[in-house]
């Protein structure tokens, strides 16, 4: 029974040693396959993408200023329509009532002021010859001017009475077209603390603007007198264009998400673009023509320090090139020289010419970074300065790199690869 208790241990270590040995054996022999792609001259483009609505350019709800029943309509939706046109009449029957009141409220108010004048005149002679007193001189002489006010405060509300009675009439305040009528003959519309909405009058609809939310994390990338482009589900395949008006400074924060919306001014001579469509909306921050390029994923991949060729540096030392180029970089501070590595600094870091003098430039500065496969199948770094960016591609503003080479984007790992990640197992994966 002892020996049994002793055998079983000896016999897992010793398969599990064989395991390891196999596993790790199996590991060390197989390939890395890498993936690449080449560098490439074309043109890369930084944009900001949105949604918006469609509207037209001038928009104005035409509404009543007096109540009573909309006796007449004169226009409907799509009407097109001038300045001062007569589009609704509304029953002016009690707001001409209103008017013959107060025109006879002018009258009574005319005929007591004509009476004070005289009775005023009267009293005045008599305190003149001293046959009345100072007290009844100031009464006349307050009556009369009391009922002169009166006078002129039923002008007043003649006046008002005339212009409710104009305003039954509803006439268009610009040229334009109808795009909404929300009333009919025979509706009663009141006149309150808010103004009822009858037509709704849009300018001219050769001339719309788009209302686009741009998020607070671009809106810095926005400037008025972009070009931008779109496209509506109407039309998919055609793609129309306009400028950036203006950037509205109110913030618009909906499901804690902050956006400003941008005017997007958009020419519509076809009259294909109709109010309240859903516009996809691309702004052009900015753009260059024929720059080398390189796929964004080449700048992020980061292969194993066993994938890195090795090489020496001044002092006789195997290191690699990246803390090759920071030791130079430390060595050059150190003795007072105080450059950037060749790049307009005091001293130079550079150890050759062509390739090679840039290169050790290049990794001084630190920029971005490429890697090239050398001949031994070691990974070889090639570090450039990089400008705009569309996400996918890169431009190369500095550097040794050149069109048509080919740069290392990712790896086909199994393996040792997978061993050094601490990942075991056969399954082949793709690696960045």
């Amino acid at each position: 029974m002892r020996k049994k208790k002793i055998v079983i241990p000896v016999i897992l270590v010793v398969v599990t040693a064989a395991f390891s040995f196999w596993y790790f054996s199996s590991s060390s022999s197989s390939e890395v396959t890498y993936r690449f792609e080449k560098v490439q001259r074309g043109s890369i483009q930084v944009t900001v993408t949105a949604t918006g609505t469609l509207s037209a350019d001038t928009t104005v709800e035409v509404g009543t200023q007096v109540s009573g029943i909309v006796s007449k309509i004169y226009v409907d939706f799509n009407s097109k329509v001038k300045q001062g046109e007569v589009i609704a009449q509304i029953d002016p029957t009690v707001l001409q009532a209103n008017v013959h009141d107060a025109e006879a409220a002018l009258q009574r108010a005319r005929a007591q002021a004509n009476n004070s004048k005289r009775i005023y005149e009267r009293t005045k002679v008599l305190f003149d010859k001293g046959l009345a007193s100072q007290q009844e001189y100031d009464a006349a002489l307050s009556a009369q001017e009391s009922d002169q006010a009166q006078v002129k405060s039923a002008q007043v509300g003649l006046e008002r009475a005339q212009i409710n009675l104009k305003y039954s009439t509803i006439r268009a305040p610009i040229d334009g077209v109808v795009i909404s009528r929300a009333v009919n003959a025979g509706q009663t519309v009141a006149a309150s603390l808010a103004t009822p909405t009858l037509f709704t009058i849009a300018n001219d609809l050769t001339k719309m603007q788009v209302q686009a939310d741009v998020d607070e994390a671009d809106i810095g990338n926005v400037e008025v007198g972009q070009e931008v482009t779109f496209t509506v589900d109407a039309y998919p395949e055609q793609v129309f264009r306009g400028t950036v008006k203006q950037i509205r400074l109110l913030p618009q924060t909906v499901q804690n998400v902050v956006n400003y919306t941008v005017m997007i001014d958009v020419p519509n001579k076809d009259m294909k673009l109709l109010p309240g469509m859903t516009a996809t909306v691309t702004i052009l921050v900015s753009k260059k023509e024929n720059v080398l390029k390189v796929p964004t994923i080449a700048l992020h991949y980061q292969p194993m320090p066993n994938q890195i060729e090795q090489r020496k540096d001044s002092a006789g030392n195997v290191q690699d090139s990246v803390r090759a180029a920071r030791r130079r970089m430390f060595m050059q501070r150190m003795q007072g020289g105080g450059g950037t590595g060749g790049m307009g600094g005091g001293g130079s870091l550079s150890e050759g010419s062509g390739r090679e003098g840039m290169q050790r430039m290049m990794e001084v500065r630190h920029v971005g970074r490429l890697w090239l496969l050398g001949k031994d199948k070691k990974l070889q770094p090639l570090f450039v300065r990089t400008g705009l960016s569309d996400g996918t591609y890169t431009e190369i503003t500095q550097g040794t790199v050149q069109e048509g080479e080919e740069i290392v984007v990712g790896q086909l790992s199994s393996g040792a690869a997978q061993a050094s990640n601490g990942r075991g197992g056969p399954n082949m994966r793709f690696r960045f």
